[in-house]
């Protein structure tokens, strides 16, 4: 992971009330790639169906708590399904 997308990510989980837009989609976009804009709404595609879903708005320049919140779960399970992906399997 890029250094500059690691501090934007320890950022945003230490201060999650203040987060600019514009960082909060630089982490989604190297997450999850472009965006589909649909008027205010910036939705990123996952690979699982359901939550959490990436969806980012902004509000006075800033991306709404509850949607980083929602990125950075996302974030957290997609990392945890890498990690998953490899660990050697046991042989029995």
């Amino acid at each position: 992971m890029p250094k500059r997308i690691a501090k934007l990510l320890a950022g945003m989980r230490e201060h999650p009330k203040s987060v600019r837009f514009s960082d909060a989609l630089a982490v989604a976009e190297h997450y999850f790639g472009p965006a589909r804009i649909s008027g205010s709404h910036h939705v990123f595609k996952t690979p699982w169906p359901g939550d959490p879903r990436v969806n980012l708005q902004k509000a006075n320049g800033n991306a709404k708590p509850h949607q980083v919140g929602q990125l950075l779960k996302a974030v957290d399970r997609l990392e945890l399904s890498k990690a998953a992906e490899t660990v050697p399997k046991r042989k029995s």
